[in-house]
């Protein structure tokens, strides 16, 4: 497939672009692999704002998950992924979810301050990070907060969408994966008496096929893990906005349980970093030859 001819820059310019694009390379499919939450890029101006040291604002990133699913295009998955860190802006946000307590002006009427990211501080401009830390020591303007929105939410969206009516236009479906990964401290154990360390969310069956969710979830649990559905993550904003099976496009996010890959302190690769890369690419493999069956 040709490159989409999208801009890959805003009105607002940045030193570098919201998003990366890796084409499905090989026997191309209509699978799109994104990661909104692995960004590492923290802008100057949101760093002098902040309280927050550089180590101690990157909690809320799913820390190397992009590097987890490096290769899913040689395998014939599109892969998109953020670069902003989710302290900057989250993608997997309503552009407008906003905390007006966080701002010196009034908010425009056109904004979502009721909802329940707010009230936790996680709107698309969050007020804290993992573990409850504020992240600003001022009040920040409604200007910054469209600036912010304009150069990663905006772009990153347009990429998505369109890669996606591209490749339901070129096979008649579109399956997006949506890869997060959750905090080993989070987890529950399931009534097996094992901590997940995978969540699938389909909202419940409302943003892909039945079908597509047990094939997922019977390849991970013959790897060996342990997977869970929809229990404590049903999928986010990009499920909910883009999941329309009846539309034949296919929605999933997966949490990835974060102490299978990831020293969680001090956010680098763990001991089994190797093993999980392996074996996603594994699943990559196994999902882009048997996508027919499930969708």
């Amino acid at each position: 497939m040709d490159d989409l001819d999208l801009p890959r820059s805003s009105p607002v310019a940045l030193a570098e672009p919201a998003f990366e694009l890796r084409r499905a390379g090989g026997v191309a499919t209509p699978l799109v692999f994104a990661s909104p939450h692995s960004g590492r890029l923290y802008p100057d101006a949101l760093m002098a704002a902040s309280v927050l040291s550089a180590q101690a604002i990157r909690r809320s990133e799913d820390a190397l998950v992009d590097l987890l699913l490096e290769g899913a295009e040689t395998l014939g998955a599109n892969l998109l992924t953020a670069r902003f860190g989710r302290a900057y802006l989250d993608v997997n946000r309503e552009p407008y979810e906003l905390d007006p307590s966080m701002f010196e002006d009034e908010l425009p009427p056109f904004t979502h301050a009721l909802t329940p990211k707010v009230a936790a501080g996680l709107g698309a401009i969050a007020r804290v990070v993992a573990e409850g830390q504020e992240i600003y020591g001022r009040k920040l303007s409604f200007a910054e907060a469209r600036e912010r929105i304009e150069a990663v939410h905006k772009p990153y969206h347009a990429i998505l969408r369109a890669l996606l009516g591209e490749v339901k236009a070129a096979f008649g479906r579109a399956l997006l994966v949506d890869w997060h990964s959750m905090p080993s401290a989070a987890t529950r154990p399931t009534a097996r008496g094992r901590t997940p360390d995978f969540v699938l969310g389909d909202r419940f069956g409302a943003s892909c096929a039945p079908a597509l969710t047990t094939l997922v979830e019977r390849e991970l649990r013959r790897m060996g893990y342990e997977v869970t559905r929809n229990t404590p993550y049903a999928g986010g904003y990009t499920t909910e906005l883009y999941g329309d099976p009846a539309a034949a496009v296919h929605v999933l996010q997966i949490e990835i349980n974060r102490g299978l890959y990831l020293d969680e302190k001090a956010l680098q690769a763990g001991p089994g970093f190797n093993r999980v890369r392996s074996d996603l690419q594994q699943f990559t493999g196994v999902l882009t030859q048997r996508w027919r069956e499930a969708i």
